[in-house]
């Protein structure tokens, strides 16, 4: 019988869904190296323990992580694995049913249940390791979670069932964060939370996002501060003043809007009308000339006629997003539209996205063309093949548009700026050369 060394147990950690997921399995992964345990994440390489950080927001996010969870179930029956263990949205929402389905998964744990999860690893939680995480992307820039939860009444949304009530992130120990990334070398911070908008208002009464922005935006080494999905009702004006006095906050905004009809608008109780987001729309980009909008729609929600598609189509045209994304609605149980019929077929729901990305892609064609000729500052994310590729301040990583710099223009390093000469463009990307007339 071969001996089992004594060595500690190399953890694979699995990151699935959204960019909350990427920060909570760095928070973990930082946990394991404290306590001296080996971590990595999404390695093709032996592991003794696999632990999936599972997505739960929608279905097709749904199918992935179970997908996931039955294919290292089989690697662990053969032997190739030693443990299999869920912890995430999908786990916190749906374990008692998944056990019973799923039996060879070792252990399930909830979004909020990174003590026991550490226990069950032989790890202790270690309370001080404020700003402690081993970086899954790129180190010259990082996302940094400000709050969790969510006290929104979205009718759609299952996240507060997954995720819990709002709870703001010390301002304190936010800072600290940035400080030690921006030690270790990261430039840009990419804000996120369920609601970021709503940062604050449990710690300090009032929505506090703009002195937040302020404080990191003074951090040392921190080149571009970018703010992620912000709640359109009840925007906080602050937070236009802080972008506006800032040069390294971003002229960025994601703003997730879902729908432009007013009926779909009241039944999706977002808390706000056609009319208010196209008077916040006009203000944003009064008050910060050059902003890049991006947001999110849904289409396929229960009683959505045509007539409600074509007014989000008209809406879409008029405004101009310089980035959108499509999701096809979810009849997700336990939320409010779950109540209503879920009435508009698959295949129109697919059609409907379809149709609405196509009208997309032609304003996103037309705005990336507008650029050529221009002089841009751009992040140099990596290297492929002939190209290096970045991203410039309209552009957040992995969502959005990059630009390509071919090799032969001369020698990049990843994550410092480069100066480029934007020569072309297609849909969504862009081209470049290095700007030589650079003084």
């Amino acid at each position: 019988m071969k001996a089992k060394t004594r060595k500690p147990t190399k953890v694979n950690v699995v990151t699935l869904g959204c960019s909350k997921n990427i920060y909570d399995s760095e928070v973990l992964m930082g946990q394991l190296k404290a306590n001296g345990i080996p971590a990595v994440h999404e390695s093709h390489s032996a592991s003794e323990i696999v632990v999936i950080n599972t997505c739960g927001f929608i279905d097709k996010a749904k199918e992935e992580s179970i997908q996931t969870i039955l294919r290292y179930c089989q690697a662990k029956k053969h032997k190739l694995v030693d443990k299999v263990y869920v912890t995430g949205c999908l786990s916190e929402r749906y374990s008692g049913d998944l056990a019973a389905e799923i039996p060879e998964v070792d252990a399930w744990f909830g979004t909020r249940d990174l003590p026991r999860l550490l226990k069950t690893l032989k790890a202790n939680y270690r309370q001080e390791l404020v700003g402690e995480r081993l970086l899954t992307t790129p180190s010259h820039y990082a996302y940094l979670k400000i709050s969790e939860g969510c006290d929104r009444p979205c009718s759609f949304c299952a996240i507060p069932l997954m995720r819990g009530n709002h709870k703001s992130t010390p301002m304190e120990d936010l800072v600290i964060q940035a400080k030690t990334l921006a030690a270790n070398g990261t430039k840009e911070l990419l804000l996120i939370a369920q609601d970021s908008t709503y940062y604050g208002l449990d710690l300090y009464g009032k929505r506090n996002l703009a002195e937040l922005m302020m404080r990191l935006a003074d951090v040392e080494g921190i080149d571009w501060l970018r703010l992620h999905y912000a709640f359109p009702a009840g925007f906080p004006p602050d937070v236009v003043e802080a972008i506006q006095n800032h040069p390294n906050i971003c002229s960025y905004l994601d703003i997730p809007l879902q729908h432009a009809s007013n009926a779909m608008l009241k039944s999706m109780r977002r808390g706000t009308s056609r009319e208010k987001t196209e008077q916040l729309l006009s203000n944003l980009r009064q008050q910060i000339p050059g902003i890049t909008i991006r947001t999110t729609m849904i289409v396929g929600y229960p009683g959505e006629t045509d007539a409600d598609f074509e007014e989000l189509c008209g809406f879409v045209k008029q405004q101009r997003f310089d980035r959108l994304g499509v999701f096809t609605y979810s009849h997700e149980e336990n939320t409010h539209a779950f109540s209503l019929k879920d009435d508009v077929p698959a295949n129109a729901k697919e059609e409907r996205a379809a149709a609405l990305m196509q009208i997309q892609q032609e304003i996103s064609a037309q705005i990336q063309s507008e650029k050529i000729g221009r002089i841009l500052p751009v992040l140099i994310d990596r290297k492929e093949s002939d190209y290096y590729i970045g991203r410039t301040e309209a552009d957040s990583p992995d969502v959005d548009c990059e630009v390509f710099i071919p090799t032969s223009e001369g020698y990049l390093r990843i994550g410092d700026f480069a100066q480029v000469r934007i020569v072309d463009s297609d849909d969504f990307d862009l081209f470049a050369t290095l700007n030589l007339d650079e003084s």
